[in-house]
């Protein structure tokens, strides 16, 4: 085993013996013959490209499967043999097609030929050879970047799926994952164009969060400005985590009339601000207050968990009875519901206690997504040129468990009373429940959403920039950022590719990028790890 795709990675290096995450040998083994499978799956398509080809079936299952492979979405062995059996399908079936169009797709060797085992044994064999220290580069700083850009592949194909999911799709985006993953098998690429794959991934990945967004908005509405609960409601309750909203949607739909109380979890906070899905009286509050607090939360809950992808955090086995996953997402022995009918959610939910009693004295507010904050820039605007905001600050990121990610809290708890903090994703949980107050009625908190809703926070940055007449380089704006998994990679690739400068990211710095790699971020966008919080508002401020 040899996986460092997560900013977990054991002591700052590699996971080789079992996942910090949770992920054992076996499921890193299969994930590792899955991205091959994929790699050869995407050479062909790439092939047929060319001739004009373009498989849509082919598309959306290099998606999902990709998907599938980030951190904490899928441990469950049996569901990655089949997607490798899959992909070798599809690779066939999609040469045969390429050959009628007359394009080329004689492949002499590698993953394009690649013939899975018959047996889970025989795949772990073939593990060994094709893991991600395999990957055809005689210079380390050429791996370093083919990892830096499979890893960011696997974000921009979560955001993508998301997008599918609700209606969005383009091209464009499914063309690029093929070919970034064909670039990470082929031989000796130059270091120009491996550089450029990357900061290409970051502008795929650009298009790709703007289709979510398309999905989000267009589907539910944009989100506005709303108080939530963090207390609970008497009653018998369904919490849903994760990300997807159709999820959501669907438990709100089905559990309705019911007697049951809908919370979110992590997150779906955010949700509680789109029209589409606030309109339903049963959807009342937010559960659990930290990410990584969430086996101790879930452990509690006196109703049924539903998880959708990549939330779940060790150990999964003490609250294993209610909980369910749903899309992606699965473990062994977890309940698994394919098809949104959430009928054995429902009947769980009424079998379980409930809780026994109203609690409702704290509330957070969300909602604070582009179009919320785009209509007060007036106002915004003058209290910079009058000096009542001095700074904005963007913290946001991913959460984990590592001790020195309470840097984030005592950050924000510390940002002076003149300055404005903007955040979003997961990392919010290390402050989200702060009681900042607000400067001329503008809050000092603002939550712009999930890590799915980053196209927001880089529309508001470009819409600051264009008001006031300046680069988002020279805007009263700093990026505190905290990293976790490879969604993070892909925005961090977004922003690099949008030329964003002086972004300071914790709580570690990537395990997969050499010192030469890491020079040249530093050299050309001046990219540094966080130190404590007296320092770098010092550095920033003066």
């Amino acid at each position: 085993m040899f996986c460092y795709q997560c900013e977990q990675a054991a002591k700052g290096v590699a996971c080789t013996v079992q996942g910090v995450c949770g992920k054992n040998p076996e499921v890193a083994a299969l994930q590792d013959v899955l991205i091959y499978t994929l790699q050869g799956l995407s050479q062909v398509a790439v092939a047929g490209r060319k001739a004009g080809v373009s498989d849509r079936e082919v598309n959306v299952f290099t998606v999902k499967a990709a998907f599938s492979t980030l951190t904490n979405v899928d441990f469950d062995p049996e569901r990655f043999i089949k997607l490798i059996n899959r992909a070798v399908e599809l690779r066939e079936g999609l040469k045969a097609k390429v050959k009628a169009a007359g394009g080329a797709a004689d492949f002499p060797a590698g993953p394009a030929t690649f013939q899975p085992g018959a047996t889970k044994e025989a795949l772990l064999q073939q593990a060994e050879s094709v893991g991600l220290k395999s990957y055809p580069a005689a210079d380390p700083d050429i791996l370093s970047l083919k990892h830096t850009l499979l890893f960011g592949i696997k974000g921009v194909c979560a955001y993508a799926d998301h997008a599918q999911i609700l209606g969005q799709e383009d091209d464009k985006v499914y063309a690029f994952v093929h070919e970034g993953l064909a670039a990470t098998a082929a031989p000796d690429p130059g270091l120009n164009d491996m550089v450029g794959l990357c900061l290409k991934c970051g502008e795929i990945n650009l298009r790709a969060m703007e289709l979510l967004d398309a999905g989000n908005t267009g589907t539910y509405g944009h989100p506005v400005p709303t108080k939530v609960p963090l207390g609970h409601k008497k009653g018998k309750a369904i919490v849903v985590s994760g990300h997807d909203l159709l999820d959501l949607e669907e438990i709100l739909k089905q559990s309705e009339g019911k007697g049951i109380y809908v919370y979110t979890h992590g997150e779906m906070l955010p949700t509680h601000g789109y029209p589409g899905l606030k309109k339903y009286p049963h959807f009342y509050g937010h559960y659990g207050t930290a990410w990584q607090n969430q086996g101790k939360e879930f452990a509690q809950f006196p109703g049924a968990i539903l998880m959708t992808t990549n939330c779940l955090q060790r150990p999964a086995e003490v609250y294993a009875d209610n909980l369910f996953t749903t899309g992606l997402v699965g473990w062994p022995g977890i309940k698994h519901i394919p098809d949104r009918n959430f009928k054995a959610v429902i009947d769980k939910a009424l079998a379980l206690p409930g809780f026994p009693e109203d609690t409702n004295d704290r509330f957070v507010n969300s909602g604070f997504a582009r179009n919320t904050v785009m209509s007060v820039a007036g106002t915004v605007i003058e209290a910079v040129k009058n000096k009542q905001i001095r700074h904005f600050f963007l913290v946001g990121g991913c959460d984990g468990a590592k001790p020195t990610r309470n840097y984030y809290t005592e950050f924000v708890e510390k940002v002076p009373q003149d300055c404005i903090v903007l955040t979003l994703a997961c990392g919010k949980f290390r402050f989200f429940d702060k009681q900042l107050g607000d400067i001329g009625g503008i809050p000092r908190l603002l939550d712009i959403g999930q890590c799915n809703d980053s196209y927001s926070a880089v529309q508001i940055a470009v819409a600051l920039a264009n008001a006031f007449g300046v680069g988002v380089n020279d805007l009263p704006l700093s990026l505190i950022l905290s990293w976790y998994e490879q969604k993070a990679v892909a925005i961090l690739l977004s922003l690099l590719f949008l030329g964003i400068k002086n972004i300071r990211l914790g709580p570690s710095l990537p395990a997969f990028i050499t010192p030469n790699v890491l020079d040249v971020l530093v050299k050309n966008f001046n990219i540094m790890p966080i130190s404590t919080p007296d320092e770098d508002l010092k550095a920033i401020l003066g």
